[in-house]
C-alpha cells in the first residue's frame, strides 16, 4: 500500500466549516459521535456498507477522532503516478477527520503527529494494490457565536484493480487498515 500525508493550508487549498450543510437542502453535517442512529441519514454509508461500518467504528467512543464529511466513487480515469499499479480501474473515497476533544483541533503539532502515526503504521501493510494520502488542513469550528480556526485531516483512499468489483474490494481492504490503524492509535492515547 503506498501511503504519504501533506500539509495543505494555503489560501487555494480546501477548507471544511464544521457543521456544515448544502445551500440547497441537500447534504448535511451529522453528529455520528454524539447520535450514531443519524447514521442512517448518511447516503453514502447506506449506499457502500464498508463505508458505513468505516463511519460506525471511527465514531465510536472507543476512538479519538470523528467524522465530518466523505464520499465514494468509481473510474477508469487514473493519473500517470497510478499507471505503477497496472489496474484499469479504482474505486476512490475521501473522510474528512476531526479530533473528538476540543483542544487538539486547535493543535496543529497533534494533527501533524497523528498524520505520521497513520502513515508509519500503513506503511507496515503487506503490499496492496492501494494508495491512502492524509491531507492536514483548515476547519472553521462554529462555536456558539464564534468562529474558531483549527484543523482537520482529509484522508483520500484509493483500490486499484482491473474491473470496478477488484478495485473495491482492494479499496474496501484499505478502508480497514486504517480503521485498525486509527483503533491502535486511539487505545494507545
Amino acid at each position: 500500500m503506498e501511503v504519504d500525508f501533506a500539509v495543505e493550508l494555503g489560501a487555494q487549498d480546501e477548507i471544511l466549516e464544521l457543521p456544515w450543510a448544502a445551500s440547497d437542502g441537500g447534504p448535511q453535517y451529522y453528529d455520528l459521535k454524539g447520535h450514531p442512529e443519524l447514521l442512517l441519514k448518511v447516503d453514502e454509508a447506506q449506499r457502500i456498507p464498508e463505508l458505513g461500518e468505516f463511519l460506525s467504528a471511527i465514531n465510536s467512543s472507543a476512538s479519538i477522532l470523528e467524522t465530518a464529511k466523505c464520499d465514494a466513487w468509481c473510474s477508469t480515469e487514473l493519473n500517470p503516478e497510478e499507471e505503477i499499479f497496472g489496474a484499469a480501474w479504482k474505486f476512490a473515497s475521501y473522510i474528512d477527520l476531526v479530533f473528538s476533544q476540543e483542544q487538539p483541533r486547535f493543535s496543529f503539532p497533534q494533527h501533524e503527529q497523528l498524520a505520521k502515526r497513520l502513515t508509519q503504521l500503513l506503511q507496515r501493510v503487506p503490499e496492496i494494490p492501494a494508495a491512502a494520502e492524509f491531507l492536514i488542513r483548515r476547519c472553521y469550528y462554529q462555536e456558539a457565536a464564534e468562529v474558531r480556526d483549527g484543523f482537520y485531516i482529509t484522508c483520500y483512499l484509493f483500490g486499484y484493480g482491473d474491473d470496478e468489483p477488484q478495485a473495491r474490494q482492494r479499496w474496501a481492504i484499505s478502508l480497514k487498515l486504517v480503521e485498525n490503524a486509527i483503533r491502535q492509535i486511539s487505545s494507545a492515547d
